[in-house]
Formats: C-alpha cells, sequence, structure tokens
C-alpha cells in the first residue's frame, strides 16, 4: 500500500479509483488476488497506516458484494480472513462492520474448500477455518475449528513428505506452506487452552523437517533454488522463516552439510565441496493429481561458486496461460537438454501437465574426493525412438563436470541450454571455451569437452514477478544422431 488507494504488487502499480478496479477486466487476475489478499495490514509500521487500512477494510465491506468476484474466490477469501484477524489479534481497532462481514466470509468459505485443487489451496481453506474457530467463540465457531484441525491432519500427512518436502516440490511454495505452519504454532502459544496439544505436537515436528529441507534448497546467498514455479518476493526469505521459528522456540537448524545430501522423496539432491555447491533435480514434476506449479526441469540443475549463482533456472515471472508462462515453463528455460524441440513433460494452459517425465536409475556416491549423482528419465520415449536422457554431475575441489548421454533408435535434433546468472560476463575464448568473469573478480573456465563449439544466445531472468533481466544462455547442438554423449566442465581459470 502506497497512499490509500494505490498499491503495488508483483512490481506493478496500480490506483483502485472505482468500486469495479477489485474486478478490473484489464488487470492480471495474480495482481487482484494480492489486491484482495490484505497483507499489507502485516507490514512492519501497521500502526502508522491504522486509518488507512480501517478505511481499506471498510471499502472492501462496502464494494465486493457478497459471492461476487475474484475476493470471493477461496484462496483470496482465506488469506484475507486470516490476515484481518492476525491484525485484530495484533491489537488493531477495527470497524464494527467488520466482525459481521468476516462471519460471512467464513461461512462462505466454509462451504466452498478447495477439494477439487487440493494442495496449498486447500492448506490454506484449512488454515483460515483454524483461525477463525479460535477467534470467535460458540458452537458454530468450534465446528470451524475441529473441521480446519481435521483437514490440516490429514493434509500434512499427505503434503509433507519425509524428508521434509512440500509435496508440489517448489521451494517457493515450500517456504510459503511453511510460515503457515508457523503461523499455527504462534496461533496454538498464543491460544493454549484451544488448540490441542498433540496437534501442536504434529505442527512442530513438521516446521522442524521442513526448515531442514529447505536448507538443502537454499542457495549459498541465502535465497531458494528455482525449481518449478520459483522466485524471490513471495514467500518470506529461509533467513526469515528461520527467525520466525526461533522466536517461537523452534530448534537450531543445522546448516546443509559438506558432501552428498540426498532428499530421497523429494528427489533433489545438495553437492557440495568447499566453496561449490550444485542442487541436482532428479524429482517428479510433483504429484500425479496436482502438477499445477510443476515446470518440464527434470534434469536440471543450479550451480554456485562461493555466494555468486552462476547456472540457474529462468525462475518465474508470470501465471496465467500466455506464452511468457509457457516458455518459463518449458525445458528450454532450464539448463538441461531437449530433445526434438519438445518438452521433457508436456506442459500446457499456464498450471496442467501431460505425458511427464520419471525420474529413473539413481546413482550416487564418492569416488576419490569427487562427488557424483547419476539419473536419468523417460520423457522423450513418447518421441520415435524412444531416446531417453541420461545425465551425471561431478563435484570435486575447484571443479564442476557433467555428462550428457542420449540414446534413441532414431535420431532427433538435441540442444543443450546452460542459462548464466545475470551477473555472469561472458568472454569467448576459443569456440568450445568460455570464461566466465564473477562479480568478485573470479574467473572460471566452461569448456565443451569435444572441442565443438558453444553457441552465446540471450536469455530471460525472472529474479520476481513482473521483473525480467537479460542474461547470456550458451547451447549446444547435434543433428540426427542415435547416441550422444556430451561432457563439460567448470573450473577456476
Amino acid at each position: 500500500m502506497l497512499t490509500p488507494s494505490r498499491f503495488c504488487f508483483l512490481n506493478l502499480e496500480q490506483e483502485l479509483r472505482e468500486p469495479s478496479d477489485w474486478n478490473h477486466p484489464e488487470w492480471e487476475k495474480l495482481w487482484l488476488y494480492n489486491l484482495h489478499y490484505f497483507d499489507d495490514l502485516m507490514r512492519v509500521d501497521w500502526r502508522d497506516w491504522h486509518e488507512p487500512h480501517v478505511a481499506l477494510i471498510q471499502r472492501w465491506i462496502g464494494e465486493n458484494s457478497p459471492g461476487i468476484g475474484n475476493g470471493w474466490e477461496p484462496y483470496p477469501l482465506s488469506l484475507r480472513i486470516v490476515n484481518w484477524i492476525k491484525w485484530m489479534i495484533a491489537g488493531a481497532i477495527p470497524p464494527p462492520s467488520i466482525f459481521d462481514s468476516l462471519a460471512m466470509q467464513i461461512r462462505y468459505l466454509r462451504r466452498r474448500l478447495e477439494m477439487h485443487l487440493l494442495g496449498n489451496h486447500l492448506f490454506s481453506n484449512a488454515k483460515a477455518l483454524v483461525f477463525a474457530g479460535v477467534f470467535f467463540v460458540g458452537e458454530e465457531a468450534d465446528a470451524w475449528l475441529r473441521k480446519g484441525i481435521a483437514l490440516l491432519r490429514k493434509e500434512i500427512k499427505e503434503q509433507i513428505l519425509v524428508d521434509g518436502a512440500h509435496f508440489e516440490l517448489s521451494p517457493m511454495y515450500h517456504s510459503i506452506i511453511l510460515e503457515d505452519v508457523l503461523d499455527l504454532i504462534n496461533l496454538g502459544r498464543t491460544y493454549p487452552s484451544i488448540i490441542p496439544d498433540d496437534f501442536l505436537d504434529d505442527l512442530r515436528i513438521a516446521e522442524r523437517r521442513m526448515r531442514q529441507w529447505l536448507t538443502h534448497l537454499t542457495h549459498p546467498d541465502g535465497d531458494i533454488a528455482f525449481f518449478n514455479d520459483a522466485t524471490f518476493g513471495i514467500a518470506a526469505s529461509p533467513a526469515a522463516l528461520d527467525v520466525y521459528a526461533m522466536r517461537l522456540g523452534g530448534e537450531i537448524i543445522s546448516a546443509s552439510p559438506e558432501g552428498l545430501t540426498l532428499l530421497p522423496q523429494s528427489g533433489y539432491v545438495r553437492l557440495q565441496r568447499e566453496n561449490v555447491t550444485l542442487l541436482f533435480d532428479t524429482a517428479r514434476v510433483g504429484p500425479d493429481h496436482l502438477p499445477g506449479h510443476a515446470h518440464a526441469d527434470t534434469l536440471s540443475f543450479e550451480l554456485s561458486w562461493g555466494d555468486q549463482r552462476v547456472l540457474c533456472n529462468s525462475g518465474t515471472s508470470c501465471y496465467g496461460t500466455g506464452i511468457q508462462r509457457h516458455w518459463e515453463r518449458s525445458t528450454a528455460a532450464h539448463n538441461t537438454v531437449v530433445i526434438a524441440a519438445t518438452d521433457s513433460s508436456e506442459i500446457w494452459a499456464g498450471f496442467r501437465v501431460a505425458r511427464r517425465a520419471y525420474p529413473m536409475d539413481l546413482a550416487s556416491g564418492e569416488r576419490n574426493g569427487i562427488l557424483f549423482v547419476s539419473a536419468a528419465h523417460d520423457g522423450y520415449r513418447r518421441l520415435p525412438g524412444q531416446p531417453i536422457h541420461w545425465r551425471e554431475v561431478r563435484v570435486g575441489n575447484g571443479v564442476v563436470t557433467w555428462t550428457d548421454r542420449i540414446s534413441s533408435e532414431q535420431g532427433h535434433s538435441i540442444v543443450g541450454y546452460l542459462p548464466l546468472h545475470p551477473d555472469i560476463i561472458l568472454e569467448a575464448s576459443q569456440p568450445s571455451r568460455w570464461l566466465l568473469s564473477l562479480p568478485n573478480g573470479e574467473r572460471l573456465e566452461l569448456r565443451r569437452e569435444n572441442g565443438l563449439p558453444l553457441h552465446l544466445e540471450e536469455g530471460w531472468y525472472a529474479s520476481e514477478f513482473g521483473k525480467l533481466q537479460r542474461r547470456s544462455v550458451l547451447i549446444w547442438r547435434t543433428e540426427d544422431r542415435l547416441n550422444v554423449e556430451e561432457r563439460f566442465s567448470i573450473r577456476q581459470e
């Protein structure tokens, strides 16, 4: 909230002039969702914004007829219910009209839980019911609380995997759900006589596992990896979530250790040796019934040298069904291999996946001080010749190597993408050898070991919603070969 009527979400400013602007037909739906969330009530200096916030709440109540528009869809409805309740619990003085409106919104939500979508949406619905059941009193409120807790008990078991990952396999949504879990712990500590102790125990167990998993999917720069729908500025940072957890009595979570860390249920692998960190995606695209936030990024990896990201996937700048959204989910937007100009998993319609890649043949270990992981996927078996992509990555002291092997009974065009972080400056030394300059002055050598060229193209990096940065992408190509093996290395110059 910039002024009482002007807002900036997703790096885009808009003015809320007319009642119809709550559902402006030309504004992005996700932007409108943010307008209805009321996250601004949680700003650090919320007390200085009390009057504008009260006025905005009154305006929302007066200009959003029950059951009509974006604000009454279950997901923004759930987030707004929680934010209004948090704001009042924190000590805000609400307008009298808020109580009738809030009760109406909760009743509306209770009849429209997102059982058809499940996942993070249903988790948010259930969280809102728990907050509502604690905030209000009476038989109806008790029923909300029971329903919310019953749903969350079930969803925690399903959505939080044994290795701690949220089952949609997006580090960004994992962080959002982790904050939900911490909010529920916070609520239980505030109202210990209302929230059952055994439910709080379940939340604590989930919180510890989720925080530990997040350390493994965090780069040395302190932020999340870009696998599936992921970008900065949406979820709280890993450091902020740790601070929140510690404030609630949470345990100290150890940093990701040196060496090889396998996360078998989610399918991610971390290889760390001295100043080199590599995060490797051997995961499925997500739950079979819920691939909405999946990208066709199987066998991609992200690489940091010290605190600097060097190779990284393209991130997420938008939702919806447009060309940009489709490209950001495509295999070509990730640090991996495209066969026959086809995505490894068939993404479509913004949040859909048809035939998808399944990882297989995972192997890992350490040989002579060098960490290694290899895996294959079957996403291209639908093509003539049933090609299989196999990739092995190795991390030693000051050197990273990887091998891509494609085996097929019929030749196809094959393109490998090596997308660099925007901070990396490239300099051609030889067609197969490029020098990478890091902001701290270090220089790395990236080499295609067979001596064939690496071509330079311009690409995009989506570090936040609504924000695109130009960056360099190195590309290798082959045509009509049945079996391909390509080796690459990065080492200090």
